[in-house]
């Protein structure tokens, strides 16, 4: 169980959302960090192995960052959504090169963060402040076309905000993907999926390949939960994503194909004019037991 911070300087009130963010470092196991956002738990890191991932949702974006291209090879790395950097710290540590951009409206959270868990000597991550779809649409050209990963995991609290849900937001993001590459998007839900149906029905319409990633109980809408989609105008290179996920921690199953068109079942997509926040979880969620 992590431990109440003693020390202030472990916490800060964010000055866009007003939210307060708090580090707690595990009294079990020095040097493993965990990052709440407005009381919902958003990072996990481990200083000193940062190619492990803890939580079960973040382990499925680093299977797509492992089987985007051949093991140990840099790729080029956009994550919307910044937190504790924790999928940034696992790309250089796993594929050492790599160029990474970090996209992070709160820039007192990266001020957090960075005093207190520093980026790995030698990790080429760049840090832009802003909204993540402007700064998206902002980005250099150099980097159409080239972008191996994109992550797409932006909260603010507990709920993602609707302008990042809509088709017209992923077709920003889908001219920066090189012909292989994946965009990987962490989308909350609940009972019914009826948010999660519909934001694969929206990258079912940009993209020509899309999966998603999520544990039974989720699938048959039981919980409040995390479900991960994973998107690409390629073939996803997943032959090996089905065994990996159920030798999980927290096993998950891959939905895809005549699956995932029967888990869309006429949601639709959504555009800037219908998009709305994600629901918010009950409360309950995320009481420490």
């Amino acid at each position: 169980m992590a431990s109440v911070p003693e020390d202030p300087s472990l916490e800060r009130r964010l000055s866009v959302s007003g939210h307060l963010a708090r580090l707690e470092e595990s009294r079990q196991v020095p040097g493993s960090w965990t990052l709440t956002v407005d009381g919902t738990p958003q990072s996990h890191v481990e200083l000193d192995r940062p190619d492990w991932l803890g939580f079960e949702y973040v382990r499925r974006i680093g299977h797509a960052i492992d089987l985007v291209r051949p093991e140990g090879e840099a790729i080029t790395a956009v994550h919307l959504g910044g937190g504790a950097l924790t999928l940034p710290r696992y790309v250089a540590a796993t594929r050492p090169g790599s160029r990474q951009q970090v996209v992070e409206l709160e820039s007192d959270l990266v001020d957090l963060v960075r005093e207190h868990l520093p980026l790995p000597r030698g990790a080429q991550v760049r840090v832009r402040h802003g909204d993540a779809r402007e700064v998206l649409a902002k980005l250099p050209a150099g980097l159409d076309g080239e972008v191996d990963l994109a992550v797409v995991d932006i909260f603010s609290g507990a709920r993602t905000p609707a302008h990042v849900t809509s088709v017209e937001f992923y077709e920003l993001l889908e001219r920066r993907l090189a012909p292989h590459g994946i965009a990987t998007a962490n989308v909350a839900d609940g009972a019914g999926l009826a948010f999660a149906r519909s934001q694969a029905a929206t990258l079912s319409q940009v993209f020509e390949h899309v999966a998603l990633a999520a544990d039974a109980s989720m699938l048959k809408g039981r919980r409040f939960g995390n479900v991960v989609m994973y998107a690409s105008h390629a073939e996803l290179p997943f032959a090996g994503l089905p065994r990996r996920l159920a030798s999980d921690p927290a096993p998950a199953r891959l939905v895809e194909g005549e699956e995932l068109r029967r888990f869309i079942a006429g949601a639709p997509a959504v555009t800037d004019a219908t998009a709305v926040p994600s629901p918010p979880p009950a409360r309950s969620v995320f009481l420490k037991r």
